[in-house]
């Protein structure tokens, strides 16, 4: 089993990000650990099922799931432990910001299960953070990952995000050997992306912020998958490289297609052939518990053709690939001549080049 729980508070909103979160100054964590708590007893009863399959992966994300006090994570995970057995091996994942770790806090995180933790740097440019509202300072990121270590919790993923707008100056090249150089167990890249109802949407169309061109966003996410592969990293998912033996395996489990657990506002489950999403924002999730209401505000059920082409996408995202009889005869032969991808044994691999293309690439092959 793999449950997902989504703490939506945040100090502030960045200005990139169209998450559904709630900006608070002050936390409630019991009113969130009631509401959790709620809805996690109901979908277990829903589920109906012995209770047999064990907790295998557990990822607090956001939101700022770190904006909570310690003792409300150990709340959370013996919650989810009463009803669910927690498999031995169990990954448990919290996503924190830099300015949230301490020593103690460390220590709290992996006293309570806690054993990989996602940590939102973004850039180590200070100018970077500060036009991106972090609450975070470049300075303060070799002190958390050293805290961190220093608890036992080895397994640091660093998010990283790149084609930011040209006249930030931002030297991603740079960047990427500050996160190197703290020898993380992971690194996650995200391309930045102009969402309506941003801060930063609205700067663009105002005029005071110009994005990148596609040329520059290749070009910076290339230079990534070659850093990141000369030292070490298996770039293992358009997003994702790691160390061996350190893939997201939460994360996995969405891109293999397998059933997970979504607790929270806005969270997404996969039952079987039905995927279900929670309400957005926090005060309607909680207002709809209260009254005993379902938190779920849609539905949809996967037909045998869906569920294909979601697993065509979904394995091409991933360095084991897809078999090359799965896709519209000649497909493969042609990805492989134009660079895009690597064909072995019937195995199709996306390349790094592949991936760029991967959207353009799933629809061409579903028009074929």
């Amino acid at each position: 089993m793999h449950i997902y729980v989504h703490v939506p508070f945040c100090a502030r909103r960045c200005s990139y990000c169209d998450f559904a979160i709630a900006v608070r100054r002050t936390t409630p964590d019991q009113q969130y650990i009631a509401a959790i708590s709620q809805e996690w007893r109901h979908w277990a009863a829903l589920r109906g099922d012995d209770g047999a399959a064990p907790v295998t992966t557990l990822y607090f994300g956001g939101g700022t799931p770190s904006r909570l006090e310690p003792a409300s994570i150990a709340q959370l995970i013996d919650t989810i432990a009463a009803e669910r057995r927690m498999a031995p091996d169990a990954e448990v994942t919290l996503e924190t910001n830099p300015d949230d770790v301490t020593e103690a806090r460390a220590h709290a995180w992996s006293a309570s299960g806690v054993n990989r933790v996602s940590l939102g740097v973004q850039s180590h440019d200070p100018a970077v953070l500060e036009w991106m509202h972090r609450t975070h300072r470049a300075e303060q990121v070799p002190g958390a990952v050293a805290a961190l270590r220093g608890a036992g919790i080895h397994n640091i993923s660093i998010d990283m995000i790149f084609a930011l707008p040209t006249a930030l100056g931002r030297d991603w090249r740079q960047d990427l050997q500050r996160t190197i150089g703290l020898e993380p167990a992971h690194v996650s890249l995200y391309g930045l992306t102009v969402e309506p109802h941003t801060l930063l949407f609205r700067w663009t169309q105002q005029g005071g912020t110009v994005a990148p061109t596609d040329d520059r966003y290749a070009e910076e996410y290339l230079e990534a998958h070659e850093s990141l592969t000369a030292a070490g990293y298996e770039h293992y998912e358009v997003s994702n490289a790691g160390r061996p033996g350190f893939r997201a395996r939460h994360n996995f489990a969405y891109w293999t297609g397998v059933d997970y657990v979504g607790l929270g506002p806005s969270a997404h489950s996969l039952d079987r052939d039905v995927r279900r999403w929670n309400v957005r924002e926090w005060a309607a999730y909680q207002t709809r518990l209260a009254r005993g209401e379902s938190v779920t505000a849609g539905s949809e059920s996967l037909d045998a053709a869906t569920r294909a082409l979601e697993r065509r996408y979904l394995r091409l995202r991933t360095s084991d690939g897809l078999r090359a009889a799965e896709l519209p005869v000649g497909t493969a032969e042609c990805w492989h001549q134009q660079g895009w991808a690597t064909l072995h044994d019937g195995l199709v691999c996306l390349t790094a080049e592949g991936w760029l293309r991967l959207d353009a690439l799933v629809g061409a092959a579903r028009r074929s």
